[in-house]
């Protein structure tokens, strides 16, 4: 229910190594990347030096839509494996949806998945209409849709899709972006206070109360450990429509029906 984000989050290999070995000291088991970040040969690394048994880490990676485009989604998919180096990953994920390709591509996510390598396959940053197309053929329904999701973009009614499909609903960006002073709120930090919580830890509970993987994304270790403490308490009914009520329908990034490959 709690991921370590790794976009952006080092300089070098190095740092992504250290970050990601300091999430798994600290008790994390879910480490999320993709073909776009470039960083999955140090995260396999951290993976496989870890010294936690390989069945233990659920790992995601991701196909990025130029691949798709260019119609080597295998090739694509033996690369990330080649990179990773840590015998299979668990989750699969189509980055973004390629406009009229969302659900050739899909066809292709299950040849993958049929070949055992991928345990699991899924998509990232598609919206209803996106899962209905591909639903309407699929012979293996997504296991998960990561997207961005956060208090100021709540997205229930497709989490209320998702779920009633059983789709999984992942948020990245689930504490909003330096572009957004989403943890400066006085209702997260009045909710916070009641419960000795920081804001940051009151919205990564909301996420999973509702049901909603969260991948924040750090490589502080202080932070890494307190986004992880969230354990140990629970929101009320009420938190959790104060919370609700911040939705501005607000993007941070890209509007996955405006992303173009």
């Amino acid at each position: 229910m709690l991921g370590l984000g790794t976009y952006k989050i080092g300089q070098t290999d190095n740092d992504v190594y250290n970050a990601v070995r300091t999430a798994l000291d600290l008790g994390y088991r879910h480490i999320d990347t993709a073909t776009l970040y470039m960083n999955e040969a140090p995260i396999g690394k951290a993976v496989r030096e870890s010294g936690i048994p390989r069945e233990d880490i659920f790992v995601t990676t991701k196909l990025w839509g130029d691949d798709i485009v260019k119609n080597r989604i295998q090739e694509a998919f033996d690369e990330s494996m080649r990179l990773l180096n840590i015998g299979y990953v668990d989750l699969y994920l189509v980055h973004w949806v390629v406009k009229g390709k969302h659900v050739s591509a899909w066809r292709e996510m299950e040849t993958i998945y049929a070949s055992g390598k991928a345990k699991a396959i899924g998509v990232s940053n598609h919206l209803q209409h996106h899962l209905e197309d591909i639903l309407d053929v699929a012979g293996v329904i997504p296991a998960a849709n990561q997207i961005e999701m956060h208090p100021y973009l709540t997205l229930d009614d497709l989490v209320d899709y998702c779920t009633d499909n059983s789709i999984v609903c992942e948020a990245w960006s689930p504490l909003g972006s330096s572009k957004v002073p989403l943890l400066d709120e006085k209702i997260l930090k009045e909710i916070g206070a009641k419960y000795g919580k920081s804001p940051a830890q009151v919205v990564l509970r909301w996420n999973m109360e509702r049901g909603v993987v969260a991948i924040p994304k750090s490589s502080n270790k202080e932070r890494q450990a307190a986004n992880i403490d969230i354990f140990n308490f629970e929101l009320t009914p009420e938190d959790m429509q104060l919370i609700g009520s911040l939705n501005k329908t607000y993007h941070t990034g890209m509007h996955p029906d405006e992303i173009e490959f």
